[in-house]
């Protein structure tokens, strides 16, 4: 017994509907991942966000609290028999640098005589002895970077060597 043709054709619709269900199904499923991954990207950005938000003010205070502990262990450094003392305030300074960097903050300094660098370096004055102008004369404190974008936070405070009057060089 032989199939009328028509079935044939039932069955090639059948399967065509079906085809055309899944590919459907498929372009349904392909837009769902794609809002679900964008969604997640933005859960990120503002999560990152958030923490930055949160952190700021901690992150602050411990660049100041830095300042300070270092500040104190120069000083005391100057002092004779003091030197206990001293190497306590550093330590206490490299703890809270630590501290920072857990953060995602790095701690970066200046040395006498490096070439000033607009953005990473903040000119707070003038030093009073000679030295090749546009150089760092010293830093007065540190700066903060941000590990994962490269960025200043904070730029290092410096005092520069200013360039001679009348022309003249000085030299150090």
């Amino acid at each position: 017994m032989t199939v009328p043709a028509e079935s044939d054709f039932d069955r090639d619709s059948t399967l065509r509907s079906i085809d055309d269900s899944l590919r459907a199904f498929h372009d349904r499923s392909s837009h769902r991942e794609s809002v679900i991954d964008r969604l997640h990207e933005e859960n990120q950005v503002l999560r990152h966000g958030l923490r930055r938000t949160i952190l700021q003010p901690l992150v602050t205070d411990l660049a100041r609290l830095h300042d300070r502990l270092t500040d104190q262990a120069v000083r005391l450094a100057a002092e004779p028999g003091r030197e206990a003392d001293q190497a306590l305030f550093a330590g206490f300074a490299d703890d809270v640098a630590m501290t920072l960097e857990r953060c995602g903050f790095s701690i970066v300094t200046a040395e006498p005589g490096e070439a000033y660098e607009r953005g990473r370096h903040l000119a707070a004055g003038f030093a009073d002895r000679p030295g090749k102008p546009d150089t760092v004369a010293e830093m007065l404190s540190a700066g903060l970077v941000e590990q994962e974008s490269g960025r200043f936070q904070r730029p290092i405070r410096v005092r520069l060597h200013r360039a001679a009057p009348d022309g003249q060089t000085d030299e150090e």
